[in-house]
């Protein structure tokens, strides 16, 4: 495995892990586009790809803002939309089409980032894990519990665990941007939902033409 890639994202550090260099290590033809992989919330990038996972060319991780090697920021202020900007550091870094496997919380930051750049983001797996149903569907109280942050800081930052898992998903507001992925792809199906949790955003998102739903294997396989 490589050494990871520090990224700046405004004023934070963003890590990028390589877990596979490509198809002399999967057995995968040349040429397949890189796997960009997207943990949950509370979690990093694991030093290896999922065993279960097959994907033929180079597979990388994101250790999100507050998360894993990433820089843990001072005051929370963490919302999906934040991160939205770690992968667009990210896709600029790797310079070429990538497909996504979002797994909890990043499996809603992947449906953000596949509508933000369809350009850059060829079809976008969404699995199960922590913070995939986010706070639902209404905006919570306006008061804000302040955790007690070790003076040290550190990993993941428990500002992140707090807000964003009272991150607001509305419905409508998931199946516009599903409307932008598929608009702005070129792709009959640029979005695949492998996942058995199924909160009112991925309902809502499974209405839109050109969101399918199937096995995370079958979805990469779609992609690949």
């Amino acid at each position: 495995m490589t050494s990871p890639v520090e990224l700046r994202h405004n004023r934070v550090k963003v890590v990028l892990h390589t877990l596979a260099a490509g198809p002399e290590i999967t057995g995968g033809r040349a040429g397949t586009r890189p796997l960009l992989l997207l943990h949950g919330l509370g979690e990093r990038t694991a030093r290896h790809p999922p065993a279960h996972l097959r994907w033929p060319g180079p597979v990388f991780g994101l250790d999100f803002t507050g998360h894993g090697r990433s820089t843990v920021p001072v005051g929370g202020g963490y919302t999906s939309e934040v991160l939205v900007g770690d992968v667009d550091a990210a896709l600029c870094h790797l310079d070429r089409p990538v497909t996504v496997l979002g797994r909890g919380l990043g499996a809603y930051v992947g449906l953000l980032a596949a509508a933000a750049r369809p350009d850059a983001v060829h079809g976008t797996v969404l699995a199960d894990g922590p913070g995939f149903a986010g706070g639902g569907v209404d905006p919570g109280s306006r008061s804000v519990i302040r955790p007690e942050i070790p003076s040290e800081g550190g990993s993941p930052d428990q500002y992140a665990l707090m807000e964003l898992s009272d991150d607001v998903r509305p419905p409508d507001y998931a199946r516009t941007l599903a409307g932008f992925a598929v608009d702005g792809s070129g792709q009959d199906t640029p979005i695949w939902v492998a996942a058995t949790v199924r909160p009112p955003w991925v309902e809502a998102i499974l209405e839109v033409p050109g969101v399918a739903s199937g096995t995370l294997q079958e979805g990469l396989d779609g992609y690949c």
